[in-house]
């Protein structure tokens, strides 16, 4: 049923999905360029379209009353960004806990422009011995793009040089390119 939600939404909202998530029971899922709460919309639309079963990092005050309870629902996970936590640590532990987790992150943080990413996805992927999966929002073709996975190893500037190539075509809704992550 979720399913049908998801892609009878993507479809009014006129979004598709190229390429395939891989099969595998654990990744950190980068998505870029995050631009617009509209965002978070599609995002949310092609995980049931897709069947995922994800939990993704938002900023705290997306789960104030009253939504607090149907954001973690949806699968989010409170990060609150004015004071370290160490967020990359708990992800880790998290990772290490489960059979299974898919985790999505903005690499930006934001959806204000920067000049670079933020790299605890990185870090987060890294320490857990997972993949990354790069997904781009693409509004000037509406389309999810689903990119190859990077295995983070040791030459962290050569997989963000990566990364930041496969992100380079997609524009955020206004037309913004995805900043580099270096």
């Amino acid at each position: 049923m979720s399913r049908a939600f998801g892609r009878a939404l993507l479809a009014a909202l006129g979004w598709r999905v190229a390429g395939n998530l891989p099969d595998i029971p654990k990744g950190v899922i980068i998505v870029a360029p995050h631009t617009t709460n509209w965002d978070f919309v599609v995002g949310i639309a092609a995980k049931f379209a897709l069947g995922l079963r994800a939990s993704w990092l938002g900023k705290h005050t997306l789960f104030r009353p009253p939504f607090g309870a149907f954001m973690r629902w949806l699968g989010g996970i409170p990060v609150v960004r004015s004071s370290s936590h160490d967020v990359v640590a708990q992800s880790v532990e998290r990772f290490a806990e489960r059979e299974r987790l898919m985790l999505g992150i903005s690499p930006e943080g934001t959806r204000k422009a920067v000049e670079k990413w933020r790299t605890g996805f990185y870090y987060i992927a890294r320490g857990a011995g997972v993949p990354i999966i790069p997904v781009a929002f693409d509004w000037s073709r509406h389309t999810l793009v689903v990119g190859p996975i990077v295995m983070p190893g040791d030459d962290m500037d050569a997989d963000l040089r990566a990364l930041g190539a496969f992100f380079a075509p997609a524009r955020g809704r206004r037309g913004e390119l995805t900043p580099p992550p270096l």
